[in-house]
């Protein structure tokens, strides 16, 4: 037996396989090893990590990062920016406010942080448009120069009770260019509402407050001495009939009002008023 081992075949000492063939040796390209099957892993035997995602899963790109963080979308981006002009549109309206509500009587106010189409109302009127706004207030300078010999607004307070709303509580006094009357006064509130750009659209005058010198009365009792207390500095008054008691400050809110309705009618620069 040991003489034939040397003669016998290397492909009969191998075993047979049902996917190779036994080779003939004068096949060039004839291999007697198996065929592998295909395999995702690395041919080199010490990396064990898959081999790359086809072309076409690689071109799928995420959003780039910095630090961990994702980029927003340019949807995002809009938003922010636009929550940004907001709170600059704010802050320059509450500034802007606390500035020229104490000089009402005396300057021009800044028309910048209003819209075109703001609406002016108060617990008799409403008025629409930043000419008309415009208009109010240089009426409440023309005729409280005429009808006052001095006269000014004291601001008590501004805050903002939400977002979108700023908070004025004010006191407007007077004295008046006639003997028979005193020194008189009011509050009243005023509520400006801002749009999704910080710009204010509307202007409510509300919660007014009289506190005007009565006429001489005859002795009264106790009882009507103590419940006669002078208008609180609360907002809880509102503004009554303008017929109830004839005063400068009646004939001041008459004027102010028939000018809104005669206003193709007026003088356009303060320049021409009586100041005597």
């Amino acid at each position: 037996m040991a003489f034939l081992l040397p003669n016998l075949s290397p492909s009969l000492l191998q075993p047979k396989s049902k996917d190779n063939k036994p080779c003939h040796p004068n096949q060039p390209f004839c291999s007697s090893q198996p065929t592998r099957p295909f395999s995702l892993s690395s041919s080199s035997p010490s990396s064990s990590s898959p081999v790359s995602v086809s072309p076409a899963l690689s071109s799928v790109r995420t959003p780039p990062t910095v630090q961990g963080v994702e980029v927003g979308t340019p949807r995002d981006e809009q938003d922010n920016q636009q929550r940004d002009d907001f709170f600059v549109n704010l802050g320059l309206a509450v500034r802007t406010l606390r500035e020229d509500m104490p000089l009402l009587f005396t300057k021009d106010l800044n028309y910048d942080i209003y819209r075109n189409d703001i609406t002016f109302t108060d617990p008799l009127n409403t008025f629409t448009g930043i000419d008309n706004y415009k208009l109010i207030f240089w009426a409440l300078r023309f005729h409280g120069k005429i009808l006052f010999r001095d006269i000014s607004l004291e601001v008590y307070r501004i805050w903002q009770p939400s977002e979108n709303m700023i908070l004025i509580r004010w006191n407007l006094k007077g004295v008046p260019r006639v003997p028979w009357e005193a020194k008189g006064e009011f509050q009243g509130t005023s509520r400006y509402k801002l749009d999704r750009k910080g710009k204010i659209y509307e202007h409510k005058v509300d919660n007014l407050a009289f506190n005007f010198p009565q006429p001489p009365k005859p002795a009264v009792s106790v009882l009507d001495l103590v419940t006669a207390c002078p208008a609180s500095p609360n907002p809880t008054f509102l503004w009554g009939p303008v017929d109830v008691q004839p005063s400068s400050w009646v004939e001041f809110y008459r004027a102010v009002r028939e000018t809104l309705d005669h206003q193709d009618h007026l003088l356009t620069q303060d320049g021409l008023l009586p100041c005597s």
